[in-house]
């Protein structure tokens, strides 16, 4: 079996009807997750994860390390959440501030026994592995925060699920945050509710966090593949699931049989995946 890979930029709802955004947004997919393949077919699931994620951080079209949102209080405080699928093991940083990529601070962590890592935690860590002062804050952003646009913005979250030609899975997410939040709100990125892997299946999460959290996303989508559902079953059964909350949420999946999934209840989640042939949504 070959390489596959599948990324989102969150949901279109960020950017309105703007269509040049929403145009841009498609291209910077579509020539990140073509990148990301091209390094997928030498390196790890897990390496290729952590690049993919880093490219979408490092693009302000999205919610995710430049560009991301601005929290109540005028500050932005960002978290990444990584999962290795063949070693089980899970990092994350949490409302970390002041830094370039969080989803490479996460990656550090995965070889520490403590691996979740949160606010001044994660940025005294960070600091002590060479990470250096960053100000991921945009003019767009600025001029929203002060303008209080916040009402359809802040679903936008980045994610990467990928298996190697060694049929490892890894899944990696970053975000901004929602915006205007309360200084302090956890969102799911940096938890196995919006991110999780295993030898069976990965998936990463975008969309409103406190539901995503409420359903154990996830986690639950991974273990009824492990129980012997295909990954499109799993996901259709918990998201018929979400519906109960009325739950706002968007996920892309690879499980081990090479299935390649995504699905949203909120129409326009953007992704684009690679598996061979390119795919670029919507």
């Amino acid at each position: 079996m070959g390489p596959k890979i599948i990324i989102h930029g969150g949901f279109f709802s960020e950017s309105g009807t703007n269509s040049e955004i929403k145009l841009a947004k498609q291209e910077a997919l579509t020539e990140i997750v073509k990148k990301s393949y091209s390094y997928l077919e030498s390196h790890s699931a897990l390496d290729t994860s952590v690049y993919a994620v880093s490219l979408l951080e490092d693009c302000e079209l999205f919610n995710a390390g430049i560009g991301s949102q601005i929290q109540s209080d005028g500050k932005i405080r960002l978290s990444a959440g990584l999962m290795d699928g063949s070693s089980g093991k899970f990092s994350g940083v949490i409302n970390i501030q002041d830094v370039k990529n969080p989803i490479q601070i996460a990656e550090k962590l995965i070889s520490y026994d403590d691996r979740v890592l949160s606010g001044s935690g994660a940025l005294d860590f960070a600091r002590k592995k060479g990470f250096e002062y960053f100000n991921p804050e945009t003019k767009q952003r600025r001029e929203e925060y002060e303008k209080k646009l916040n009402a359809s913005a802040g679903l936008g979250t980045v994610g990467c699920v990928a298996l190697d030609k060694k049929g490892r899975i890894a899944a990696a997410t970053s975000t901004g945050g929602k915006g205007f939040e309360i200084p302090g709100r956890v969102s799911d990125s940096a938890t196995v509710a919006g991110n999780y892997a295993n030898q069976f299946a990965g998936i990463s999460c975008t969309g409103v966090g406190e539901d995503i959290v409420t359903a154990g996303l996830s986690v639950k989508i991974v273990t009824r593949v492990i129980d012997g559902m295909s990954l499109k079953e799993a996901t259709l059964k918990s998201f018929e699931e979400l519906k109960v909350i009325d739950g706002f949420a968007g996920i892309i999946g690879i499980s081990a049989s090479g299935e390649i999934f995504h699905l949203d209840s909120h129409p326009y989640m953007v992704w684009a995946s690679f598996d061979q042939e390119l795919s670029v949504f919507p």
